[in-house]
Order: structure tokens, then sequence, then C-alpha cells
């Protein structure tokens, strides 16, 4: 046992510095399914597969042609005529003896028709190359299931990434350049006495410069408080606008006001129940400040003085800890679930990261589709340049427009593309009339639109895989924070942009 753990940690080194051992063990007991093993969709999983996804299911009805040989790594000329699904399965599968890999040779309409609760066993699903019409079918079975769905494409010179999911939490965002957690304009009781155990006036040269500079800092906050914040409160009364000090983050405090926080029920998940916590800490124990994060920057100081320092913050974050394990202990008690349903190890990483919680809630595919919900306002503002990435998206409605009416995309085959470009403007000009949207599309884009005959370039398609394989990261370890909701990629001009549609 004790071998094949420090085998994983050779072998997955650097992902784990990355996201740890329990960020590990989610991926590894991830199921992910995956829709159509078309170069985009290879390129996702091989990158799932390689940091070691615990198992996958590839979806896909088709027969491999020498189109796919073409453009996929994963598939060979003696695989045409078998089944794409399981030909990808197994070349996929060298990748890492790690991870396990099946496959089902059925379209995925087929599965919505006879069976839809077949996609409510899976992590997350992933959608590729999918048409309209499946995609809002698919995403309404897993909106309705909770289970997340991510949209890839490639079209062309386009990239196209959509996240559907009702609500995910993230309880370790790493945000960059995030301020220490010091507490030097309000220290707490055992801070306080560390810091007035030192004497700097009476200490050599050589003490002095191997004394830990939050020590200096927070000597000369004392007396610069003492002078001058009394004064400053006293006018801040006089003119009769005196607010509490508001430690908690702006997207914090949003948490502690949400319906999800206020109402715990024995449904709830176990999230929020350690957020009502913390709020409940703040409001009482904590006096406006969230839990100690418990950590301390690198810095110049003599070990004994650096560690004896350290201690005082650990220390002061598991007191704080221990605190909220005790308020979450009486929220789980108040709605019949025992203590043990949140371990102290998970409320210990909940404190540490409470001041960088994050929740992201995406839109549905039937709001973003519907003509009533359609968010115009940011489709028109972000068309104020004629080249932005949304022309792009409008494209791609335009031409899943074309496919609905011609059962194929513009294009696919070169004696049509000049009789296609007159069909697509048609689409394009009825998708942008049936929204009201008072934007105007470039000859050039549908022209080049048909030129790309919805070809699936490996160049592209290796991308987006490697840009959907790190979001489906984010979203099955619940690290870092995921984008919301729309993502375009534009290989021509090497830009990419996010949306909120």
């Amino acid at each position: 046992m004790a071998a094949t753990k420090a085998s994983k940690e050779q072998k997955y080194d650097r992902q784990l510095r990355l996201w740890g051992d329990h960020g590990q063990e989610e991926l590894e007991n991830a199921h992910v399914c995956l829709i159509n093993s078309t170069a985009s969709g290879t390129e996702i999983l091989k990158n799932l597969v390689l940091p070691g996804i615990g198992s996958f299911t590839i979806v896909d009805g088709h027969k491999v042609s020498g189109e796919d040989v073409g453009n996929n790594f994963f598939l060979s000329n003696n695989s045409i005529g078998r089944n794409r699904a399981q030909a990808a399965t197994e070349l996929l599968q060298e990748l890492n003896t790690d991870v396990s890999g099946n496959f089902v040779e059925e379209s995925p309409d087929k599965l919505l028709d006879n069976d839809p609760e077949f996609f409510h066993r899976f992590t997350l699903v992933i959608g590729v190359q999918l048409p309209e019409s499946t995609c809002l079918r698919l995403g309404s079975v897993l909106w309705n299931a909770n289970v997340p769905f991510l949209v890839c494409r490639t079209y062309g010179l386009v990239g196209y990434m959509r996240l559907v999911v009702k609500e995910h939490t993230v309880i370790e965002s790493h945000p960059d350049n995030a301020l220490e957690d010091l507490r030097l304009d309000q220290p707490f009781a055992e801070l306080k006495s560390h810091i007035q155990s030192y004497d700097l006036e009476g200490m050599g040269k050589k003490d002095h410069g191997h004394t830990p500079w939050i020590i200096i800092v927070a000597k000369y906050l004392e007396k610069w408080f003492s002078e001058v914040i009394l004064l400053r409160i006293m006018l801040i009364r006089a003119a009769g606008c005196m607010r509490p000090l508001e430690v908690a983050t702006l997207s914090v405090d949003d948490l502690f006001n949400g319906e999800q926080c206020n109402d715990i029920t024995s449904q709830t998940p176990a999230f929020w129940v350690m957020t009502r916590a913390v709020r409940e800490f703040v409001q009482n124990d904590g006096r406006g400040n969230l839990p100690v994060r418990g950590s301390i920057p690198d810095m110049i100081a003599d070990s004994e003085k650096f560690i004896n320092l350290q201690n005082v913050y650990r220390e002061k974050a598991m007191q704080d800890a221990s605190v909220v394990s005790k308020h979450v202990e009486s929220l789980l008690q108040s709605v019949g679930k025992p203590s043990e349903s949140i371990s102290e190890q998970d409320i210990k990483l909940f404190c540490k990261n409470a001041a960088f919680l994050r929740v992201v809630r995406c839109r549905s595919l039937a709001e973003e589709y519907s003509v009533e919900t359609v968010n115009k306002d940011e489709i028109t503002c972000t068309m104020d340049s004629a080249d932005g990435e949304m022309v792009l998206y409008l494209m791609l409605r335009s031409v899943d427009r074309f496919y609905q009416q011609h059962s194929r995309y513009p294009g696919v085959y070169n004696y049509q593309v000049e009789e296609d470009i007159s069909k697509l403007k048609l689409c394009v000009n009825s998708l942008l009339q049936e929204y009201s949207l008072n934007v105007s599309v470039k000859d050039d884009y549908i022209h080049e639109f048909c030129r790309y005959g919805a070809a699936e370039p490996h160049t592209v398609a290796s991308f987006l895989g490697g840009s959907a394989a790190q979001e489906a990261i984010k979203l099955i370890t619940r690290q870092f924070v995921p984008f919301n909701n729309t993502f375009i990629y534009n290989a021509m001009s090497q830009t990419t942009a996010t949306f909120q549609l």
C-alpha cells in the first residue's frame, strides 16, 4: 500500500502540488462521460487520462472514417469501419493503466429516447460536436439531475465551450496575489501578547535584524493607531457616519446573505452548512472577522522567532476552526443529521479558505436559447467591435440553424460553397431578427464559415482539448474557479473571450 502511494506521488508529483492529495482523490473517484470521440473529444480525454481520472465512458454511434483518421491521433487506418468509441477507448487507455475506460456504441439521441437516466451516473458529461437539438435535450436532462455539462466544439478556426451547471461551489479558489491574513489592524489577544514580549528598544543590532518584520510593523502600527485613529474616530462620529469595520470580503458577504445560507435543511450541501457556521462565527465569536487563516509569509528571521510567531497564528486558526466546528455540529443536529457527516478536516480546510469562497451559477441552455430570456444586453454590448469574439458566437448559432434546415453544415461539399453563402446569410439574418438584435455581421464571416466546411483542424482541437480538460478538472476537484459561462477561442487572432449568455 505504501509502495503504491509512493509510486503515485512520484507519478503525479507536479499536479499534486497544484491540487493536493484530496484533489487527486476527487479526480480518481470521478467518472466522466464523453459524447463523440472526435479530435476535440479525444484531446480532452487525453488531458484527463494522463493526470489519472478514475474512469471514462465514451458514447459514440459513429464508425471511423478516413476523415477521422486524418485529424485524430487516437485513431489509425486499422480503425476504419470500426466503432469510433471502441477504437478511441483502446488507445486512450494505453496512456495510463490506472484509468478505466468504457464505451457505448449508441448515439446520444437514442440514449435520451430510451434511457435518459443513463447520464445521471456521471460526475461530469462532456458533449463534443453536438447538434443544437441534441445539446438542448441533453442539457435539460442534466440540468434537472444537477450533473455538470460541458459543451465543446471546434469549427474551423473557432473553438467554443459552454458550461452548464446550476451551482458549483469552490472552497479552494487559489486566488492570485492573495493578501496575507496577519490581523495587524485588529490583533487577537494571543498575538498582542506575543508582540508585547518583544522589546525593540532594548535589542542589539543582530537581534533586531533577525526579528520578524510582522513584529516591527505591529509595534509601530500600535503607536500610530493610538495617535491618529482616535482622532479620526472622533471626527467620524461627530459627522454622524460611523460604520462598523467590515472585515469579511464582499464576495463572502454575498454568500452570507444568500438564501442557501439562511435556509438550512437536511438536504443542504455541506458547503452551505459550513458557510452558515462561519457566518455565525463572524457575527458572534469573531466580532466581524473571519476565522484566522493560520499561515504567515516567508521572511528574514531566526528560526526560533519565526516558528514561535507561526505557532501563534496556527494555534489561533485551530481555536477558530474548533469554534466553527461547534456551530456546524449545532446546525447538523437542528436538521437531524449526524455531526460526523462533515469532518473536522473539511471544516479546517473551509476556515482556512473562508475569505476566498466562490460560487458559480450558470444559466441553462434553455434560458440562453429562449427568445424571452436571451441575454440581449451581453450580446449587443460586446458587439461594439464588429470583429470581436461575439460575432463568432452568432456565426456558430447561425450554422446550427443552417444544419436544422438542411441536415448538413454549410460548405461541407466544395461544389456547394458559393450556393451555401446566400443560404447561411439568410440564417444569420433570421437569427438576428428572431432575437431582435440590432447588430450586423460582416459578409466576410459568412464567407469564412462556409469555407470552414465544419472542419475540425487538429491544431484548434488540441488547444480546445487542453482548455476543456482544465475546466473539467476544476469542476471535479472543486478547486480553482471555472469560467461562467461561454468561452470563445479565435485561432485567427489567437485571442479568447468569455461571456455570460
